[in-house]
């Protein structure tokens, strides 16, 4: 039971493994929340685990984008059902939810970088999952806040930058898509700012990502060169990859309702992504 202080739900995730650690650095009282001892589908396990804490972060989720079109029943159960369960129990308690959400709740065809009052259109069932979820905890009444991320990376979880590592070391060429354009986000970066929020719980939605922007395959190029690893890496299309479910090509946000409210410029994405290429 997480008496009073911060409950992470997903905590040993990529994220919340951060946030948890940097909440701990600043003498923050935490409750990590993960499976296998804690199931955010489980109301049992919300109501036991919850009871007496006073704010929530939201990192559980079903996060396999390929496998949720195959599953979408359990991508459901996790980023809707339990997302709607957990802003009725954080209403009745007085709990404050600040919830993870992500660019997948969009369609990626805006010609321009999203806004949260753009009008989301989700193009994948992890995608559709996630904007429900977003919905049902509004429509809970609770005091929460929504923060949308994109194109994370973190020590501890698989993402872009470790898989692009590992591929290398087959020595086959490389082919990264260059129609996909977005902001790489660090994990201990988004941690920073969740921890601002949750000093000061305001209400309703931000998109926050790393300034700038990049496509997946100038992303991967300068991975590369920051490592000097020297590999073949080709340019190819979304549409040249056979895949289960569909991307959103422009994944780009505009975080200046973000930055301030922060009052802070964001870093932009090349100085986090060489901080974490260096730790590697």
């Amino acid at each position: 039971m997480a008496e009073g202080g911060i409950a992470v739900l997903g905590g040993r995730g990529m994220l919340g493994t951060d946030l948890t650690s940097l909440c701990h650095e600043q003498g923050r009282e935490v409750t990590v929340l993960d499976l296998p001892e804690f199931d955010i589908t489980k109301a049992s396990d919300v109501e036991e685990s919850l009871c007496g804490t006073d704010l929530v972060v939201n990192c559980a989720a079903y996060t396999n984008v390929e496998k949720a079109e195959s599953e979408p029943e359990l991508a459901y159960k996790v980023n809707t059902e339990a997302v709607g369960r957990l802003g009725a129990f954080a209403k009745k308690t007085g709990i404050w939810v600040l919830h993870i959400s992500t660019d997948f709740v969009f369609d990626g065809r805006s010609e321009r970088p999203y806004v949260e009052t753009d009008a989301p259109k989700a193009i994948n069932s992890y995608g559709s999952t996630k904007l429900a979820g977003e919905r049902l905890l509004v429509a809970s009444g609770c005091s929460h806040c929504i923060m949308r991320l994109e194109w994370t990376y973190g020590l501890n979880g698989s993402n872009f930058v470790t898989k692009l590592i590992e591929r290398t070391k087959s020595g086959e060429a490389l082919r990264v898509v260059d129609d996909q354009q977005g902001s790489p986000t660090a994990t201990t970066e988004a941690a920073k700012v969740i921890c601002k929020l949750l000093s000061r719980k305001p209400e309703g939605l931000f998109h926050f990502a790393s300034a700038g922007y990049v496509s997946r395959f100038d992303m991967a190029r300068f991975i590369l060169d920051r490592l000097g690893i020297s590999v073949d890496l080709q340019s190819c299309k979304s549409s040249d990859y056979v895949t289960a479910a569909e991307r959103p090509l422009n994944s780009c946000f505009d975080c200046s309702k973000i930055s301030e409210f922060l009052g802070e410029p964001i870093r932009p994405w090349q100085e986090p992504l060489e901080e974490f290429l260096r730790q590697l």
